[in-house]
Order: C-alpha cells, then structure tokens, then sequence
C-alpha cells in the first residue's frame, strides 16, 4: 500500500451516525455471526486483510465487508481508525471489531524520522489501541529513536518494503535495515512489492527469518514498476512456498498475516473472495499452523 496520509479526523456527526448504525448492524447474535464464516478455514494461520483494500468504503461498511469474508484479523490504516483517535471515538470504533469477532492485529503504514518525540505519538495511539505491530516505512535516521520506543512500549515495527526506487525496495535493503537492531524491529514483507521489484517474496521471508513479524500478501501481473494486483496464486506469487516459507521460519501467532487487494477499488470484495480462496487451497496442502 502507499504511505498513509495523515490521518482524517472523523467529525463528530459522522462518526456518532456511523457507529450506531454499526451498532445495529452488529446485533444479531454472536453465533448466527460466525455461521456466515468458515471457522478454520485456514487451519489456524492469521488470516486477515489490510483494511487498505476496502478504502473506498466506510468503517461500518468495511467491517461488515471483512465478515463477509470470513475473517477475523485485520491490519488498519489510517482511515478506518485514525491515529488521533482517542476516549470515547477511539472505544467506539475498536468495539466495532470486537463486536464482530475481528482482531486488529496491526495499523499503518506509519513514516518515522529522526525526531524522537515526533515518533512517540505513534507508539502512544498503538498502546491506546492495544495494537502490536506498526508496519512502517522508517528512514534511515529514525533507528535510534525507534530501538528506544520499541523498548520502551513493547509495540513491534515491521518494515514495509514498497516498490522499485523505494527506500526499502529489495530484500537486501530491508535485510541491512534490521540487521543487529532491537528484536522487536523487523519486516513486513509485501510480496507485490518485492514481485515488481524481480524479487522472490518467499526468499525475503527466509532471508529475514524471525524478524518477519507481518506480510501483505499480493501478487501482480508483472514484474515490473508498473503493474497491478491479480488473484494471488495466479501472477508470480507461489502461495504453497510462501506458506512453507513461513511455518520454517515460525512465524508468530500473535504476527500480522493480511490479504492486500489494491485493484479494483471499488468493488474489490467478490476479488479478495477468490484471493482467499487460493490462500484456503494452499494451506490445505501445508497443513495447520503451528
């Protein structure tokens, strides 16, 4: 995904109209909710998506999405839940997920700097939110902050790799970039990106090994800068080794596993369904995780 923005306060109208509409559409009874899903589908893996693939839609909207497809984890970005959100307006919207039997396991893509006590608001908003994981695109002199604050707050960065050209666009750079900092520094490997920089995502995840905390999973119709997502398993992506890949190198239960769907905006839900899908197909042959 690209760099989140700014987060964009929600005004207080549109946010109290979107909860209790929320609310309603939340209150059937837990077990007639997990009737719509497949519990073990994924025989146990993380599955879940980033909630930048349904970006054109609303929070409410975008929960009631990820239900219908049977998940239980997400990674947020900024405009599902805002990093200035706080009290009130930050209780009502994480009670949306949990409301929906959907655990926010990560939230970014944040940008850090050299500047320690801009980066802290970042880890202040994640301990609020109870989130682990930031996924992040730090610059080079942001380490020494972030070794401190990671530290200090227990909250894990993961490195998002972007494209070709990008500060971290190949495995070597994200590899050099986590090499001898704090444990709680690592990677979020985006298969997409490193498939349109001509780079095997599977060997990034052995490359990187344990400090692999969260992935976007994606694949593209190319391997090149310009491309675009494709059913995932049907463009560069093997999705069985990336599986393998990741069971070898233990991948974390409480790590961030997220479906990252950017084509199609719109109307991404019925792609991101046969995204999961092959995600389904390919752990059948790989087994349950752990």
């Amino acid at each position: 995904m690209p760099l989140s923005p700014s987060s964009r306060p929600l005004s207080r109208r549109s946010f109290l109209a979107g909860t209790a509409a929320a609310s309603l559409a939340l209150a059937f009874p837990p077990a007639v909710r997990s009737g719509m899903r497949d519990e073990d589908r994924f025989l146990g893996w993380p599955i879940g998506a980033q909630s930048y693939s349904l970006r054109n839609f609303g929070v409410v909207e975008a929960v009631r999405h990820l239900q219908g497809l049977g998940l239980h984890n997400v990674e947020l970005f900024g405009q599902h839940l805002p990093t200035d959100a706080e009290g009130e307006k930050l209780a009502e919207l994480l009670g949306l997920f949990e409301r929906a039997e959907i655990k926010v396991r990560a939230h970014g893509v944040a940008s850090f700097g050299g500047d320690h006590e801009a980066n802290r608001p970042m880890f202040e908003f994640a301990k609020r939110a109870g989130i682990g994981i930031l996924t992040a695109n730090p610059e080079p002199n942001s380490f020494d902050s972030l070794e401190k604050l990671v530290e200090e707050y227990g909250i894990r960065i993961a490195i998002h790799n972007h494209g070709p050209g990008a500060l971290y666009d190949s495995i070597d750079s994200v590899v050099r970039a986590v090499e001898g900092k704090h444990p709680s520094i690592g990677a979020c490997v985006d298969t997409g990106h490193f498939i349109r920089s001509k780079e095997d995502p599977v060997v990034a995840v052995e490359r990187l090994g344990k400090r692999v905390f969260a992935l976007h999973v994606k694949d593209e119709e190319k391997q090149e800068a310009e491309s675009r997502n494709v059913i995932v398993g049907t463009g560069f992506l093997n999705l069985e080794k990336l599986f393998l890949a990741l069971r070898k190198v233990e991948f974390p239960a409480d790590g961030s596993l997220s479906l990252e769907y950017e084509a199609n905006p719109d109307n991404p839900v019925d792609d991101m369904r046969q995204c999961l899908d092959m995600v389904a197909e390919a752990i059948a042959k790989v087994g349950r995780f752990g």
